[in-house]
């Protein structure tokens, strides 16, 4: 097993080969997701019930992000470094003043233990007898029966920041010792705790076993960062006396960060407030439609974005200011490069998408048109949320934290405002009701109101995106060329994909049909190929920077590439 391990410990070449290697491992644990979220809606669909387990996610998750992400992977590794021996972390083993500096690292671990360990179960506890009270807010619009059903099941769920917050902290001592495979298996642990929920615990407990599958998954999230931690050596103790002044250090270089994962946060909650007003299943309409656009969100955006951070850190930090410029250009371009033809091909494969991922039992054919129609709004978005995780850690990177923290303060403000805005003009405004609905071609189904909360959150993200990008030109590259020839390109690719798809969707339709599970596959698929095949041919045309980059990428053994993985502060 060790030498298995090896294998995921190389030290990475590149940002392309990282990043391949990264969405690689997050297509694994993505595919899970995909199948989790298929069995919620075979065996519940779209429901009240439903929606109550999605509201009840959002204390924990508010919980998860403003404590635990205070100690998180990307804040404790550099100081956890400091106070260790050069060769310690990478398995070499040293004495004498070696093992004064690794006590010395465990001494700091065990202090933000007791902290981080104290402050969450005080405010988990305090949630707990505060959830009659929050109930209200979270969904206001849910009748009592359902109010009392997110009460019990968000107090069940509360479990789950203490448990993965302790798994955050045993995953800063798996990455420190290069353990990158072990750390990387936790979201599919996670993902496999929730299908348990859903296979085993459901129809025994009902909507109460997907909470329990909740607290599994998070169960073994924790169990293997801390068989993974122990193997190197580090155990968590309670510590007599805190050292405040190394906690005070770590809470003040997190904290800006903190403040924006909190903002988006309570952006979703005010989303899923509006949304508990709307039809029963609305809040699980927006959550299926949600979790499908993130899908090639976390393969592309973020795993391009984690794998830059630490080479525009070093190269920011090292004075080398040409190569944290050329670094953040070719980054860029690389989840323009791959965003844009995702955009056009889940917006013209939607339902084939849906109906193959979802489809099935109590999931509906209007149940598929609605999320369908809720992730083409989504999608629009995938480019502007790649490029937001990149642009902000770029601020990050030069130790900037103000401006990414006021730009996602004012979006999503602007998010809150709109999701507003929309439902209003949607209700009272015929003609813009009747144009999107036929735009989205769902104007003969209920519920369709809820396609707004996609529309103002999207709109929000791409201004978002919109700010970044006009700070980092001025910050940092006034005068040069930051994405326009990729973008074009890619949009012309990007556009031919689209093309093709459609037309090959009209053309397979009447050989495969659309009434079984197989002839929706493969005409999807099918057409799908055949607009990547024709984006890939107008690429070539055009002489495509990233896809020669593609290419010589594929050519090397990325796979013996370092994981980088990010650190995980929500549920």
């Amino acid at each position: 097993m060790e030498k298995i391990l090896r294998i995921f410990g190389k030290e990475y070449g590149n940002i392309n080969q990282a990043a391949l290697l990264l969405g690689c491992f997050t297509l694994f644990s993505q595919i899970l997701a995909l199948f989790r979220d298929r069995s919620i809606a075979h065996f519940i669909g779209p429901s009240s019930s439903l929606d109550a387990y999605y509201a009840a996610f959002r204390v924990p998750d508010l919980i998860f992000i403003c404590i635990a992400s205070l100690a998180s992977v990307t804040v404790l590794i550099p100081f956890m470094a400091a106070k260790m021996p050069a060769r310690s972390h990478d398995g070499s083993g040293v004495g004498g003043d070696g093992g004064k500096a690794t006590s010395e690292a465990q001494k700091y671990l065990n202090d933000i233990f007791t902290v981080f360990f104290s402050l969450m179960i005080f405010v988990s506890l305090a949630a707990f007898f505060l959830m009659p009270y929050l109930a209200p807010l979270i969904a206001p619009g849910f009748a009592p029966l359902f109010q009392e059903k997110l009460i019990l099941l968000s107090r069940i769920m509360l479990l789950s920041p203490i448990l993965m917050g302790l798994s955050n902290l045993f995953g800063t001592v798996t990455q420190l010792f290069h353990k990158f495979f072990i750390y990387s298996l936790s979201p599919i642990f996670y993902n496999l705790g929730i299908i348990a929920g859903v296979l085993f615990f459901y129809p025994i407990f009902g909507i109460y076993g997907l909470a329990i599958g909740v607290v599994l998954g998070a169960l073994m999230h924790l169990g293997i960062q801390f068989y993974a931690s122990r193997s190197c050596g580090f155990t968590l103790k309670f510590s007599p006396s805190v050292n405040f002044k190394d906690i005070k250090q770590a809470a003040a270089a997190s904290f800006p960060r903190t403040l924006g994962l909190a903002f988006n946060n309570i952006a979703l909650i005010s989303i899923i407030a509006l949304a508990s007003f709307l039809k029963s299943g609305s809040i699980s309409i927006f959550n299926f439609s949600f979790n499908l656009q993130s899908v090639p969100l976390n393969i592309i955006g973020i795993s391009y974005a984690v794998a830059a951070f630490p080479t525009l850190a070093k190269s920011f930090s090292g004075g080398r200011k040409d190569e944290f410029k050329k670094h953040l250009k070719s980054t860029a371009r690389a989840i323009v490069f791959w965003s844009l033809p995702v955009i056009f091909l889940f917006i013209v494969l939607r339902a084939q998408i849906v109906r193959v991922i979802l489809g099935s039992g109590s999931f509906s054919w209007d149940d598929t048109r609605l999320v369908a129609a809720g992730l083409a709004i989504f999608s629009v978005s995938i480019l502007a949320q790649g490029m937001i995780a990149l642009l902000s850690r770029s601020y990050y990177a030069t130790g900037n934290t103000k401006r990414p923290l006021l730009v996602n303060f004012s979006c999503s403000v602007l998010i809150i405002i709109l999701s507003y805005v929309f439902i209003y003009f949607f209700k009272n405004a015929l003609l813009f009701r009747y144009f999107m609905e036929s735009l989205l071609k769902v104007n003969d189904i209920a519920g369709t109101e809820v396609l707004m909360l996609p529309l103002a959150y999207s709109i929000g993200t791409i201004l978002n995106f919109i700010l970044h990008w006009i700070f980092i030109k001025r910050d940092f590259m006034p005068d040069e060329s930051f994405i326009t020839k990729t973008f074009f390109q890619s949009l012309g690719a990007s556009f031919f994909l689209g093309l093709v798809s459609y037309l090959s969707l009209n053309a397979f339709s009447p050989v495969f049909g659309t009434t079984t599970f197989w002839g929706v596959f493969l005409q999807g698929f099918i057409s799908g190929i055949l607009g990547i095949m024709a984006a890939i041919v107008v690429l070539y045309l055009l002489k495509s920077e990233e896809l020669n980059d593609l290419i010589k990428t594929l050519k090397t053994k990325f796979w013996r590439a370092e994981v980088i993985a990010p650190s995980q502060e929500e549920l």
